[in-house]
């Protein structure tokens, strides 16, 4: 299982923590040398979402026509692309199409990496498989931490190693990544009226989460160095906790087999709005801690959405997949672009509170028909 499985977790730290999330990470830093306002930022954090919502549009229809390998290295060139153009990016607009274009990777290697579950894991290793894949944004974050801290002011500097790491990943996957004899045809589960119908709440739920979460994605650090006068060792180190949190993540899988779908999805919501709350308390205890509960309860959420989307579409999971990312880029792409603007309007912690209260809706989202 792990010779692929850990290629896969490489790949997704690439192409969600360097070159998706990383963004918030240095915000602050290319918000002064580009001279950004809080809304241009919130323009360019949609941007990556934007991309990434059009990817997962593509994946499943990628992935049939070329397979799951080439899928995987059109992501990791993405990637690639996108990191060496923010690296350059002498303005707003290049900035926004370098961010574009890192964005795509995200939207095709989820999918992709779940039809290899399918095609490559034994069975009673699938959703573990798929859950320990989707934390390798967690270890990402692990990694993109430290650079921040040892070439704080120098963030292009920064964005040139995540494009040389993203490089020996590409390798790797490609060397790795097996492609298989024969695709699996798409039967009448996969598009049926009964596997939509019983995907309409994991759309609901995918959109609440992207929504609520991507205020803490785009914005989290650049609230605590304005509002908190915290250090850039303070803000990174609150950004490492959130990854090194994230990798109980991987045991997603064991967790939703045990406790059932249903209440591991309400837990997970709960945990995470809670995360959006208490970073507004100003003591660093409760700021902290927002950060280990966001780290663990985002990548679990991920993983959750993940097996939920493979229970509806067993025979094409990568379709599943894509439905429920793609749902959650929506989320994320309004979220960013509407939190920058209550931001600039009103304040940090008002939007943070507000985020939180919409996410909390989706608690009473029902699940019990994914089981």
């Amino acid at each position: 299982m792990w010779k692929f499985v850990l290629p896969g977790i490489a790949m997704i730290g690439v192409t969600y923590a360097f070159a998706r999330f990383s963004f918030g990470l240095f915000l602050p830093h290319i918000t002064e040398s580009l001279d950004l306002t809080e809304s241009n930022a919130g323009f360019v954090g949609s941007t990556a979402y934007a991309s990434y919502t059009l990817a997962l549009l593509t994946a499943s229809l990628f992935i049939q026509k070329w397979g799951q390998l080439r899928v995987i290295q059109l992501a990791g060139i993405s990637a690639i692309l996108g990191l060496l153009g923010i690296a350059f990016s002498p303005n707003f607009y290049i900035l926004a199409l370098s961010t574009f274009i890192a964005g795509l990777g995200s939207g095709w290697s989820s999918p992709a990496f779940s039809q290899v579950a399918a095609t490559s894991l034994r069975e009673k290793d699938r959703d573990r498989g798929n859950t320990w894949m989707n934390s390798g944004t967690s270890f990402g974050l692990i990694v993109s931490g430290p650079i921040a801290l040892l070439f704080t002011e120098h963030w292009r500097l920064s964005f040139l190693l995540f494009a040389l790491m993203a490089i020996v990943v590409f390798i790797w996957n490609t060397i790795r990544i097996p492609t298989p004899a024969s695709f699996p045809s798409q039967d009448k589960t996969v598009t049926g009226s009964r596997s939509l119908k019983r995907a309409k709440w994991l759309i609901i739920a995918s959109i609440m989460v992207g929504g609520s979460s991507s205020v803490f994605w785009t914005f989290s650090r650049s609230y605590l160095t304005a509002v908190y006068q915290m250090s850039d060792f303070e803000s990174v180190f609150f950004w490492i906790l959130m990854g090194i949190s994230g990798i109980i993540g991987g045991v997603a899988g064991s967790f939703i087999n045990k406790i059932g779908l249903s209440l591991s999805y309400r837990l997970t919501l709960l945990i995470m709005m809670t995360s959006l709350v208490i970073i507004t308390i100003p003591n660093p205890i409760t700021i902290y801690t927002s950060s280990i509960f966001f780290g663990v309860s985002y990548i679990v959420m991920t993983g959750i959405l993940i097996v939920w989307s493979t229970r509806i579409f067993t025979s094409l999971p990568s379709i599943g997949v894509s439905l429920s990312f793609l749902s959650l880029g929506i989320g994320q792409s309004i979220g960013s672009f509407i939190a920058g603007g209550t931001i600039d309007a009103i304040s940090y912690p008002f939007t943070f509170v507000l985020f939180s209260l919409i996410g909390l809706v989706g608690v009473i989202v029902p699940t019990k028909n994914s089981n």
